[in-house]
């Protein structure tokens, strides 16, 4: 998305997290600089020096009736939960607004790790008959999106990413498309993912705690994005706007350089730039980045997931000021790879 064509802007916010459940405890966190991670246990990881950021204190049911979240997966929870707070935070009334115009797109990794756990045990262990027929629409990575249409009545497009560390920003990028397309006016975007001890042990016997799983977290980010001359004749606060949005599937070899020119696009100046997912760990890219420019990793703060950029996109958000600007830097280890530049908050 190039500057000469829609503008976006980003209208609401929600955080659920181990720092906690709201903008606030993201607030503290960043300006702080203190990891919420903790060492996972021993017994589970099979040795010590490995960490992970649970958000032990998000209680569902001091949002829903204990019925209701009986039905639903932890990931659902978390983005029925968010979906609602970034609403009221963009003073959104989906009814008002037209829930035909409202869509929803998600990244997500681990999506219902749990209940699929649970539900395959039940089979591997007692055969069709211990099967349990509730558990099986939330072993989907689409759950999360749906339960949230469902919940607040959303009939606009609802699509569902699973792309690795960049599952959230590639749900940024399409929900953005649809509002450049006109198939929707507002549309709910971020990613969600959930850590069960299930996990730790699956990494454990993959050998693949050595490489991902040191810093795992949990939890979901989610933006509000609507044109941005429709949220001024609302008169809502824009929050950030965001800019072009470039990707490159993989680095062809040889031809590494022009790969990073493109991700990282002309050379510019800005007040802050984030990372997430493997960007940290990629000389190239860093090596673009000016030494004076502040680099915020939340993945050394609130753990990493597959769709942790929705919570590191709210993270940034957060921290910029009026008329900054910004870049967001996501990697896989092998692709893809997304460079997002973000305007901050109009006024004060």
């Amino acid at each position: 998305m190039s500057a000469d064509r829609m503008e976006i802007a980003i209208t609401g916010l929600a955080a659920i997290s181990a720092a906690g459940t709201g903008l606030d405890p993201i607030r503290q966190v960043m300006a702080g600089r203190e990891s919420v991670l903790k060492p996972v246990p021993p017994e589970l990881a099979g040795g010590e020096g490995h960490l992970w950021a649970r958000a032990d204190g998000f209680r569902a049911t001091d949002h829903m009736s204990p019925l209701k979240a009986r039905k639903l997966d932890r990931c659902s929870l978390f983005a029925v939960v968010a979906a609602g707070m970034a609403l009221g935070d963009a003073c959104i009334n989906v009814r008002q607004q037209g829930p035909e115009r409202i869509g929803i797109t998600l990244g997500c990794g681990f999506g219902g790790i749990a209940n699929s756990e649970e539900f395959l045990r039940g089979y591997f262990t007692a055969g069709a008959e211990g099967l349990i027929p509730m558990l099986f629409p939330n072993t989907v990575p689409n759950a999360p999106a749906s339960n949230a249409s469902i919940e607040y009545g959303f009939k606009g497009p609802n699509v569902t990413f699973v792309q690795r560390f960049c599952s959230a920003e590639v749900a940024v990028q399409m929900a953005c498309r649809f509002l450049e397309e006109d198939r929707a006016d507002v549309m709910i975007t971020g990613g969600v993912d959930e850590l069960d001890p299930f996990m730790i042990r699956a990494f454990r016997n993959m050998g693949q705690l050595r490489r991902y799983a040191a810093g795992f977290g949990e939890g979901v980010g989610m933006l509000v994005l609507e044109k941005a001359e429709s949220a001024r004749r609302r008169g809502v606060p824009i929050k950030a706007r965001l800019g072009e949005i470039r990707t490159v599937g993989r680095f062809l070899p040889g031809r590494e350089s022009e790969g990073m020119e493109r991700l990282t696009g002309p050379r510019r100046e800005c007040d802050l730039v984030s990372l997430s997912g493997v960007a940290a760990r990629i000389p190239s890219l860093l090596d673009r980045i000016p030494s004076s420019v502040p680099r915020l990793d939340t993945g050394e703060l609130l753990g990493r997931s597959l769709a942790m950029g929705g919570l590191a996109l709210v993270s940034l958000i957060l921290a910029m000021e009026p008329g900054s600007s910004a870049v967001h830097f996501s990697a896989s280890p092998e692709g893809p790879y997304y460079g997002i530049d973000v305007i901050g908050p109009e006024g004060v």
